[in-house]
């Protein structure tokens, strides 16, 4: 049997740009001149003249761990997002956190240069998947926020929820410990992007009970994808007040537009229903051979008990039938018998 991989198209696409990119930057850099590599990672001092790395610095990785990392993201997280969203709107998300972060890393850097005058900031390596990353997160936090997710084979259990929140936190102390103060940024930046776009602006049709199937909503007012559940229930309301202030203050300069009463409730139906469909397996292809055979054994099940379910249905309402008619002929006969003795009695009393 011919053994098939089922991506999605877009999913594909960007799994063979990771890998083109990849290796070409590995080339540009080894093979050519070591700084090289400007022309697909993003450099803050000569971005301007190679604009196009604000897209291809998120596909060039530097080693063959952080592109098998990257693989997975874009395997794993494009297959279930592009099939849940459909390429369309897939393809809209992954081109928005893929550039603006690396827009808004590589301002962070300039700024930071024009302040301490310090040339390595302005000569920073920006490049690969932690946006990525940290956007497909959201997205999952957005989807199925109460999945739990079993780690070694067990031994660790995690919602998907928390998942964002881990992310950061890892990101954040890696930065300061280790120096690595690109993924800190571009961890940040990605998952502001990602909520910012799923809250606020991003069009998905109603799950709700009351929705029709057509109409299409914009943003998510639900309270489970509030900037503050993505944090432990301790801090959620300090969060939450420094959240609305920040909130607040953009709706007064026109910037966002305020959620109503009728938003969030309607968002509350939305996440909801979306719980309701559960996570499906990402880690095989659809189902494997022996899921497949048990729910063949299955339906074969049901449909030899809906032919004996069929045959006894039958069988009753040809007995029914059969005793309908028996009761009418004794009612016949009933009405018949007594008028011909009444005919026959008086004759037996003359004489």
């Amino acid at each position: 049997m011919q053994w098939r991989v089922n991506i999605p198209p877009l999913t594909r696409v960007f799994l063979a740009l990771l890998i083109a990119f990849s290796v070409s930057y590995q080339a540009l850099r080894y093979g050519l001149d070591y700084t090289a590599g400007h022309y697909l990672a993003l450099i803050p001092q000569w971005a301007l003249f190679t604009p196009w790395v604000y897209f291809t610095a998120t596909y060039s990785e530097q080693n063959i761990v952080t592109i098998l990392i990257a693989g997975a993201t874009i395997f794993y997280g494009g297959k279930y997002l592009e099939r849940a969203w459909g390429s369309r709107e897939f393809g809209k998300f992954i081109l928005l956190v893929t550039l603006l972060p690396n827009f808004v890393a590589s301002l962070i850097y300039v700024f930071l240069f024009a302040i301490s005058q310090n040339d390595s900031l302005a000569l920073v390596v920006i490049q690969g998947s932690i946006a990525l990353q940290g956007a497909f997160l959201v997205a999952f936090k957005q989807l199925v926020p109460e999945h739990t997710v079993t780690i070694l084979k067990g031994a660790v259990k995690i919602r998907v929820k928390h998942f964002p929140s881990v992310f950061l936190v890892a990101n954040t102390l890696s930065g300061i410990i280790l120096g690595t103060h690109t993924a800190l940024v571009l961890a940040w930046v990605g998952f502001m992007t990602s909520w910012t776009y799923l809250r606020f602006y991003k069009r998905q049709p109603d799950l709700s009970a009351a929705g029709t199937g057509g109409n299409q909503l914009r943003g998510d007012a639900s309270e489970t994808f509030a900037f503050a559940s993505f944090w432990p229930d301790a801090t959620q309301p300090p969060i939450a007040a420094i959240a609305d202030a920040v909130y607040n203050a953009l709706v007064a300069i026109r910037i966002c537009t305020p959620f109503t009463a009728e938003d969030v409730e309607l968002g509350n139906e939305q996440a909801t229903a979306r719980g309701e469909g559960g996570l499906p397996n990402l880690l095989n292809n659809g189902q494997s051979k022996a899921d497949r055979n048990k729910l063949e054994d299955a339906e074969r099940r049901r449909a030899l008990a809906l032919r004996a379910l069929d045959q006894r249905l039958h069988a009753a309402s040809t007995n029914n039938k059969q005793q309908s008619s028996t009761p009418g002929s004794a009612v016949l006969s009933a009405t018949v018998n007594p008028a011909t003795s009444l005919v026959e009695a008086p004759a037996e009393a003359q004489p």
